[in-house]
């Protein structure tokens, strides 16, 4: 019989490459959403082998229904504590009372163990997360993968594409962690479906430098990118602490200053990922930061040659 994997947060970016993955792979999906959303019942009608069942996260005899049966929950939400917290420990405590037996957890991030107390929210959020699902009765995998790259053509400004210039903090040279999210839900449907999984599975699809991506802009675009210096991680850091006092929408899940503690996290080493293993799941070919720029910068194949 075809394993049965819940998908929380299937409608989202990522959630949906999750579910097109699990789908490829001959997995029945059941797509959890909210009631009364409406969302996943419109865009799953038609997609054999997705059952769409609804509960709110409020609501525990109905996440209980919706998880019976499954073998493993992938997370795939996003938010801050109502949602990273709150909702995640609503369906793992339905998980558990179920006898599911994995848990998904929606990480997908740099490696947040190691940062800094205070120094990041959202990395903090998951970490408290992680602490409550260890200690569940389940079996657990996060999937660390750095950052997405496809922040990296205009969310995440590291790359001033007008001015030619790559910012940096501290130092250049300091290497840096980027995975599609394509590559981030081709690794995920694939642990999902592996009761071996480890409580970690670490993928960089990139590893890049601030230097490096310079290089690579220039060889692109023809014009020259230059790595600029924009201060300290420790400077960025206050600065990030002076944005986070003055913000009005503590809620929000990337605010200015939010953004900033990713670039301290990852420009300061704390968040690298030490235990790499791409390898895991056989073959695959991995997106480069390189053609994900070129994509973005509509690049033909000549230059590239």
């Amino acid at each position: 019989m075809p394993s049965t994997v819940l998908v929380a947060g299937a409608t989202g970016d990522l959630g949906g490459r999750i579910v097109r993955d699990l789908l490829d792979l001959d997995a029945r999906v059941r797509v959890l959403t909210r009631p009364g959303s409406g969302t996943a019942g419109r865009r799953f009608a038609e997609t054999p082998g997705v059952d769409v069942v609804e509960a709110a996260y409020s609501d525990a005899s109905a996440l209980a229904r919706a998880v019976d049966g499954v073998e493993t929950v992938v997370s795939a939400v996003s938010g801050v504590r109502p949602v990273i917290v709150d909702a995640q420990s609503a369906l793992l405590a339905a998980a558990v009372r179920a006898g599911v037996p994995r848990f998904i957890p929606s990480d997908y991030a740099a490696d947040y163990r190691r940062i800094t107390p205070g120094s990041n929210r959202n990395f903090e959020l998951r970490r408290e997360f992680a602490a409550e699902l260890d200690a569940a009765d389940i079996r657990a995998t996060s999937i660390l993968n750095g950052a997405f790259t496809d922040m990296l053509t205009g969310q995440a400004p590291m790359i001033l594409f007008e001015r030619g210039r790559v910012l940096f903090w501290s130092s250049a040279d300091q290497r840096l962690d980027f995975t599609t999210k394509d590559d981030t839900a081709h690794v995920t449907a694939r642990v999902a479906l592996d009761p071996a999984a480890p409580r970690v599975v670490e993928i960089a699809g990139d590893r890049v430098t601030a230097r490096s991506v310079a290089a690579t802009m220039t060889e692109l675009t023809g014009t020259r990118f230059v790595p600029q210096w924009a201060g300290t991680t420790g400077t960025l850091a206050a600065m990030s602490s002076i944005g986070r006092r003055l913000s009005r929408g503590h809620d929000e899940t990337f605010p200015a200053w939010q953004g900033m503690q990713y670039f301290v996290s990852m420009f300061s080493g704390q968040a690298e990922l030490q235990h790499v293993d791409n390898d895991r799941y056989g073959p695959h070919e991995w997106t480069t930061v390189r053609e994900v720029l070129a994509d973005h910068l509509g690049v033909g194949a000549v230059r590239l040659a």
